[in-house]
């Protein structure tokens, strides 16, 4: 015969109606992270191809992003209480969903104004990438070895780095000749990359202000 389930006492139930369990914040960010990666490798790919149905899934990849971004913004907000600075995962949020953005408006700008990838775009995609992994990696590391996340911090911001000297190149040898229309139209992509590189370096620092708080 199996165990009666005896009722939680009155007590109990009455302290986790006033003081609900705290949301694994750790685990959502990871999650936010996984999917960003996977977002920066499909642009990695659609820079060496130049595949549309590789841009059609970036696109659908930011649709997914928006969905994991809202459903953190609400646990954040329904939360009594966080394991870390609100403000720290508010602005890790925001920051991972517009590496998303903008690995989505490169690829629909390049559509719109008919240009293909070239050697610089993908450099610079590749940079991102790497940096978005080491974002994983350390944020992953947040729940039960912190200390250790601020290698992959320090990581994420190299690259964001490595994709800022790769960007100068770049506008360096675009603005030679007078084909001044297709100067702009490819400055545009290149800005794009580079703003997603800004937002990972945010990740990346918001990463070291949480090990900091946390260590």
């Amino acid at each position: 015969m199996s165990e009666e389930i005896r009722p939680q006492p009155i007590f109990r139930r009455l302290f986790e109606r006033v003081f609900p369990k705290m949301p694994d914040f750790f685990a959502l960010l990871t999650d936010q992270c996984q999917h960003v990666a996977h977002t920066t490798g499909l642009l990695v790919e659609f820079m060496e191809s130049g595949d549309p149905s590789i841009g059609q899934m970036i696109r659908r990849d930011e649709h997914e992003a928006d969905h994991i971004k809202v459903r953190n913004l609400h646990t954040l907000n329904e939360a009594f209480s966080t394991p870390i600075d609100r403000e720290d995962l508010y602005r890790a949020i925001i920051d991972l969903d517009e590496v998303v953005n903008y690995c989505k408006t490169t690829v629909s700008e390049m559509d719109v104004l008919g240009l293909a990838p070239d050697k610089q775009c993908l450099e610079m995609a590749m940079h991102i990438k790497l940096g978005t992994d080491a974002l994983a990696l350390g944020y992953a590391k947040l729940a039960k070895q912190p200390a250790d996340a601020a290698a992959d911090a320090d990581s994420a911001r190299k690259a964001e780095r490595k994709v800022e000297k790769a960007y100068r190149r770049a506008i360096a040898e675009l603005f030679q000749g007078d084909d001044y229309i297709h100067m702009f139209k490819r400055r545009e992509i290149y800005r794009h990359l580079s703003n997603a590189a800004d937002r990972m370096a945010n990740c990346a620092n918001t990463l070291h202000d949480i090990v900091v708080k946390m260590c």
